[in-house]
């Protein structure tokens, strides 16, 4: 059963996280200096309480830092793979009565982290930049291995010191965005465009890589760009209208939690002005943007469960495992939205075939289907 916690206040924190459709390439970070000798101790363990039929119980915290198309993607795998590596493994990961929603507020998230001390909770999962954020905030001191998920620059954010060695109680999945190819996807549909929108949040960590890497993409072609920021659902919106009155010849927007959550009250105006939006996940597409681009979050959500079973069970040294990043591969083409812009759905599909590992359809939802 999860819990939500709704603070009083809901002054919403805005920040860094993921989003976006991806590659089902292997996880190709490697996982650090390993103790074969305490992992196989460890298994015998486990599998000796198997045996005697008393299976150990962990408990596994996840916090999950908004309701959100591609954040509910990895809740519900983490949750699926768990419950797989139960029974593989002879353990019991409980996570449904540990289980949380921060809503994108600040204060309910730091609630919930205390919450989850109090309840002396073997691992926390926070899903997305913000939510670990807080979470290593509070348990940093406790010695409670966090294993986020969705965190699409983790030294930047302060969380880990390198990707190879994180160096403390924390490790995860990234959801890292490699910007070159998306904008490579939107000249291989139109060559000719001389305009583009960069759409996002200014207060959000995650977004502010992936612009300044769009900006040096599109100044080396010599091709003019507008930036236009909001933090909250009007500013986006406002924002996508003045996109519109420029005449801008495409949209970009990265990871960008702010601008997937409006997406559903934007996407109209771009489709209307015939204006492609590009963005950094599956479920900007699934909200009406023209493409999304990016890693799997499905599979973000799995290799997150592995992770945490190899610290609980097998004994892995967090501050030896490293943080997993994937192989980006898939745009998800909306195809209400290819059709109301006027493209050709094959023509889109043989123009970015050959920058993709996978093409995938899609049309305008709220939720990914289960």
């Amino acid at each position: 059963m999860k819990k939500q916690l709704i603070a009083a206040s809901m002054a919403t924190l805005m920040a860094v996280s993921m989003a976006a459709c991806g590659s089902s390439a292997a996880p190709q970070a490697t996982t650090g200096a390993e103790s074969t000798e305490a992992k196989a101790e460890a298994s015998k363990e486990a599998a000796a309480e198997a045996a005697s039929g008393d299976k150990k119980e962990y408990k596994v915290g996840i916090v999950q830092f908004m309701d959100h198309p591609s954040l509910n993607q990895i809740e519900d795998n983490v949750a699926d793979q768990l419950d797989k590596l139960s029974a593989e493994m002879g353990v019991s990961f409980n996570y449904k009565d540990f289980t949380f929603n921060g809503q994108g507020d600040a204060s309910v998230l730091n609630q919930i982290s205390s919450e989850l001390i109090s309840d002396e909770v073997d691992i926390i999962v926070p899903i997305a930049t913000p939510a670990a954020q807080v979470v290593q905030a509070a348990v940093e001191d406790k010695g409670i291995p966090v294993v986020f998920s969705a965190v699409s620059d983790p030294v930047v954010a302060n969380l880990v010191s390198s990707m190879e060695a994180p160096g403390a109680n924390i490790t995860g999945t990234s959801d890292a965005l490699n910007t070159n190819a998306i904008m490579d996807l939107m000249f291989a549909v139109n060559p000719d465009i001389d305009y583009v929108g960069l759409l996002y949040s200014n207060s959000e960590d995650a977004s502010k890589q992936p612009v300044e890497a769009a900006k040096k993409y599109l100044d080396e072609k010599g091709v003019k760009y507008i930036e236009k920021t909001g933090t909250k659902t009007d500013e986006v919106q406002a924002a996508a209208d003045a996109l519109v009155a420029e005449g801008v010849d495409a949209v970009f927007t990265p990871t960008d939690n702010t601008i997937q959550q409006a997406e559903l009250g934007i996407y109209e105006k771009f489709m209307d002005a015939k204006i492609p939006h590009y963005a950094g996940a599956d479920s900007f597409a699934l909200n009406g943007a023209f493409m999304g681009y990016g890693v799997d979050y499905s599979n973000l959500g799995v290799e997150t469960a592995n992770m945490v079973a190899d610290i609980l069970v097998n004994g892995q040294d967090t501050k030896t495992l490293s943080v997993k990043t994937f192989d980006n591969g898939i745009a998800t083409v909306n195809t209400d939205t290819c059709e109301a812009l006027g493209l050709n759905l094959e023509d889109v599909k043989k123009a970015i075939e050959p920058l993709c590992t996978q093409i995938v359809e899609t049309k305008t939802e709220q939720e990914f289907s289960k």
